[in-house]
């Protein structure tokens, strides 16, 4: 089980669209899926069609106050292979209720550690929504990943405030994880009609060289629409071109894992 986080510090840079749309990609290509929701906002939640308001024992919030562990909070999705934690508001305590714990940065990474070891197989990934803040929560999350993946809209500040990211990440893996890799940077909000779009994506193949994806997603008016359904764009329109640029990042996000494997 690989544990992937998506992270970006910022909001509104396409974190949630890209978990529930990565997760849905792969999960018909008959890989199995667990998506963690980690944002109190509970976006990813409702982009897969379940509740954010109700359950909230039985969700991540369950699990790092310790009352709970992943076993009995994992839920079914309507879609096959794809599971998912759910998240409620309530999650946005957990910071002052694990104030007297000093490993509370690892309880996510000894929750996942004790459901992997008990659970071999179940899954191929593991999925983190992450939430738009460098909080407790993005740390645990940076603890517990073996990588991650950013996305990056192109758009103005985009770039600086990424570098704040990078400086973040590297705390964390000089300090509480040194394994922790970003795995690739996806640009997202891409309008090809903008000049600024090119721009952003220039600098940012120039500085992170390959680290960037080949396949840029685009502003898409179906990717807005497709929450409020509590469906994936890849069910709620897989024509369009939103859909058929995370169907090709999909098949990008995997021919990088073959990659990586064959290095191995």
């Amino acid at each position: 089980m690989k544990i992937i986080s998506i992270i970006n510090q910022k909001g509104g840079v396409g974190k949630t669209t890209t978990a529930v749309n990565l997760a849905a990609g792969l999960s018909q290509l008959n890989k199995k899926v667990l998506v963690i929701d980690l944002d109190p906002q509970g976006n990813a939640t409702t982009g897969l069609g379940l509740s954010n308001l109700e359950d909230t024992e039985n969700s991540i919030y369950g699990v790092l106050n310790s009352r709970k562990e992943f076993v009995n909070v994992i839920k079914k999705t309507n879609f096959t292979n794809l599971d998912l934690v759910t998240s409620t508001v309530d999650l946005s305590g957990i910071e002052i209720e694990t104030a007297d714990d000093q490993r509370r940065a690892f309880i996510l990474k000894e929750k996942l550690a004790y459901f992997m070891s008990n659970n071999e197989g179940k899954y191929d990934y593991i999925l983190i929504d992450c939430p738009p803040s460098l909080s407790l929560l993005t740390v645990m999350a940076l603890v517990a990943s073996h990588s991650l993946l950013v996305p990056l809209q192109t758009e103005f500040f985009a770039l600086e405030g990424i570098t704040q990211l990078i400086k973040t990440i590297e705390r964390i893996k000089s300090n509480l994880n040194q394994s922790l890799e970003i795995r690739g940077i996806l640009l997202t909000m891409y309008d090809k009609r903008n000049k600024l779009s090119s721009e952003v994506e220039s600098e940012a193949r120039k500085y992170f060289q390959d680290k960037v994806y080949k396949t840029v997603i685009p502003r898409n008016v179906r990717l807005s629409e497709a929450p409020s359904h509590g469906v994936p764009v890849l069910i709620y329109d897989k024509t369009c071109p939103g859909s058929k640029s995370y169907y090709n990042f999909t098949d990008e996000f995997l021919d990088q894992e073959n990659n990586m494997e064959n290095v191995a």
